[in-house]
């Protein structure tokens, strides 16, 4: 596969013949790919298949040539991505059909999610089902007629295969085209409906929320936990709005079903025991044996969920959990700048998994024969393996079962294993480690500012603060146009493509997280222009949003994606965000639009609540009770570090926080929650407010909790 730092040493040597990129020295054939900065399309770029990147450029081609386009839509650490790839786009004889009779294009859906939402939705409309290679054949004007996701390059066991497709669509290309045709304005006239969908409001109530909290019910793996049949997402933002289905109702069930996931995903091969951070999803049901690629997102979602999980349970585990993603996240995905990579490959050595994969002997081999032992009887590393005759590190019991089983006291055990984790983690670093996505994507960042800003508050970590102030720097000044247009990816140097809805409504929310963080007024700015581009840009005019901006391109249809998948939606974590923004600034207007968006997001909601996590987030917070605490510095400035704690260490899933310092004009002009507000009597104070009244200021800790105590009740 090509290599991006190659592709750009050779972008100014290369020349240009006929449909091929011939570098002078008779090195490796390029195509066009090798002149983008995606990491995916450059992998391609050797390719003997004749790929286009997504321009109009390659459909004029199609329609000059009258020939159809063969569109392949992954990512760079996908592994069947690879698969199709090794067997199908490096064949010459696959690429010979595919050059021969379409205008092939790569898309890379990380960098294109409104290509990819668009031509995934025709995918599973037309299939049932989806993921990734996505597979479709386009008319020249981008009307699909065919989908479908991985395909081998020849038929076999019952399943078509590449050439065969492409050779009887080629047929009926030429000898019955308007049957092809005729499903592409069937396939296109249904997105428009889908797209026209969004219309009407439904007031907010908690009907969703009690129906979504009896489809996790019946959901719930009583076993092994999460929800549903293998393959298992972590998809943590389900476990937040658990978390608030506990707080709401009182229901415990909902508060264990979220504990118990969150530390089977912890004990399990899903999460990297050795360094830290979410493998993408388990295969099986046991959260063992994982898909091992890690995505910036997964890690991004994870540290909320396990600190909000910490702060209501006490459990300090869950707070090791956080700190782990944090450190995998810093250590291994930050960019020298600012910002962060959007994350590493599943495959190393040709092989998927090589990287995380232990035999006893080489386990024993780093820690000796008596510590390897106990080490692999602790993290169930076996003779037998678990795939291919290598092991998964995971917790294999309790530690006080198997302090008691090895006779050795718990507290001698953790240390013993502490260092064995450390010991196995120096030694994995000399392995070929897996290719790393090494672009930067503006909505994912967002995220990632928001778990640092949360785990800095959370943990009393100052270093993971300033990492995520610096990464919204990074993002607000390298990621915009010439005219302050906001850009979705950055890679060696260049920011390219217009931002979609998810990349500002994830920013927004990175930048509330932050200014909750470390109280800086600049972040309520930067917050509020963000919001007003989001508005503009997005609108309908009718209280929803669309994904694609008004001054940027689309394919077939502006989109609305409004489900919460592995992601939230950009939609409901906009509504989210300007429900809060509007209350952090007394702005009532921010709070209607936030309101009238989960209002026109509501009537999808109720048929399937369980796959609108993130906006049953938002809903839960607009029916409040909703409170703030203002706290006012004593003179000098100096942050309260008691009060703060006290509200850092509570699960207060409806409560926003502001730091005055009196005197602070900048802050009196954002929110007018804070003016008129002293310390008392020379100390710092802690004012909570409800329904524009405020109550009398505490100053010390206890008072601050026997408050809170009533807003929690």
């Amino acid at each position: 596969m090509g290599d991006g730092k190659q592709g750009e040493d050779h972008v100014l040597r290369l020349s240009r013949v006929d449909t091929k990129i011939l570098p002078p020295d008779g090195g490796p054939r390029y195509n066009r790919l090798i002149f983008c900065k995606s990491p995916y399309l450059l992998q391609h770029a050797e390719n003997p298949v004749d790929w286009h990147p997504w321009t109009e450029e390659a459909f004029a081609r199609a329609l000059s040539e009258d020939k159809p386009v063969f569109l392949s839509i992954g990512y760079s650490t996908c592994h069947w991505c690879h698969v199709m790839e090794r067997e199908s786009f490096e064949e010459k004889d696959v690429a010979a059909v595919i050059n021969r009779d379409f205008i092939p294009i790569k898309v890379d859906r990380e960098e294109r999610p409104d290509l990819d939402n668009t031509y995934m939705t025709v995918c599973q409309m037309m299939t049932g089902s989806g993921g990734w290679p996505l597979t479709l054949l386009l008319a020249p004007d981008k009307k699909p007629f065919f989908a479908a996701t991985y395909l081998p390059p020849r038929s076999r066991q019952g399943a078509i295969g590449l050439v065969e497709l492409l050779e009887r669509v080629t047929q009926l290309w030429r000898s019955d085209r308007v049957r092809l045709l005729q499903t592409g304005e069937e396939a296109s006239r249904a997105l428009i409906r889908l797209d026209n969908q969004a219309g009407g409001e439904k007031a907010p109530d908690e009907a969703p929320l009690g129906k979504a909290l009896r489809q996790y019910s019946e959901g719930f793996d009583e076993r092994f936990a999460g929800f549903g049949p293998p393959p298992k997402f972590p998809t943590l933002h389900n476990v937040s709005l658990l978390l608030r289905l506990w707080r709401r109702s009182g229901e415990k069930r909902a508060l264990e079903m979220a504990l118990q996931t969150l530390h089977a995903i912890r004990r399990g091969g899903i999460f990297d025991q050795l360094g830290g951070g979410l493998h993408r999803y388990a295969v099986d049901r046991h959260w063992l044996i994982p898909h091992f690629e890690k995505m910036l997102y997964d890690q991004a979602l994870a540290v909320p969920a396990f600190l909000e999980a910490f702060q209501a349970s006490g459990d300090v585990a869950l707070a090791r959990a956080a700190r782990e993603v944090l450190d995998y996240l810093l250590r291994e995905l930050a960019h020298p700048e600012g910002g962060f990579y959007c994350g590493e490959d599943a495959d190393s050595e040709g092989a998927e998994g090589t990287f995380y994969l232990w035999t006893p002997a080489e386990v024993e081999e780093v820690l000796g024969k008596e510590a390897g032992g106990l080490f692999c009887r602790g993290y169930g590393i076996c003779e037998a393996g678990h795939l291919e005759g290598k092991s998964i590190p995971h917790r294999a019991g309790e530690i006080k079962d198997l302090a008691e089983k090895e006779g050795i006291e718990p507290g001698a055990l953790e240390a013993a294993l502490a260092e064995g984790r450390r010991a196995l983690f120096e030694a994995r670093q000399n392995r070929v480690r897996p290719h790393r996505d090494d672009k930067i994507l503006t909505g994912w960042n967002g995220l990632a500012i928001a778990a640092l800003a949360r785990g800095g508050a959370v943990l009393g970590d100052p270093e993971a603060v300033e990492a995520a102030a610096r990464t919204a720097d990074f993002l607000l000044a390298r990621m915009r146009s010439e005219s302050g247009r906001l850009l979705r990816r950055y890679r060696l140097g260049e920011a390219a493509i217009p931002a979609f809805l998810e990349d500002y409504a994830f920013l927004l929310h990175g930048l509330l997280e932050l200014y909750q963080a470390g109280f800086v007024p600049r972040r309520l700015e930067q917050a509020l222009s963000l919001a007003g581009e989001m508005d503009e840009l997005f609108s309908d005019d009718r209280g929803g949003y669309f994904d694609t901006g008004r001054d940027a391109e689309t394919a077939l249809v502006r989109g609305r994606s409004s489900q919460d998948g592995a992601l939230p939606s950009g939609a409901s974590l906009a509504c989210l965000s300007l429900l809060r923004l509007g209350r952090l600034c007394g702005d009532s207007g921010l709070e209607k639009k936030g309101e009238r968006l989960l209002g026109s997001l509501l009537p999808q909601v109720v048929r399937h609540p369980a796959a609108y996590s993130q906006t049953l987030i938002a809903l839960d917070y607009a029916l409040g009770p909703k409170s703030e605490v203002v706290v006012v510095a004593a003179p000098g400035g100096e942050p309260p570090d008691h009060l703060l704690q006290v509200l850092r260490g509570r699960f207060l899933p409806h409560t926003e926080v502001l730091l005055y310092r009196p005197g602070d004009r900048c802050l009196e002009a954002l929110s007018p929650l804070v003016r008129g507000k002293e310390p008392s009597d020379g100390r710092a104070a802690a004012f909570l407010c409800r329904e524009q009244s405020c109550q009398k200021p505490v100053t010390d800790a206890r008072g601050l909790e026997s408050l809170l105590d009533e807003i929690s009740a």
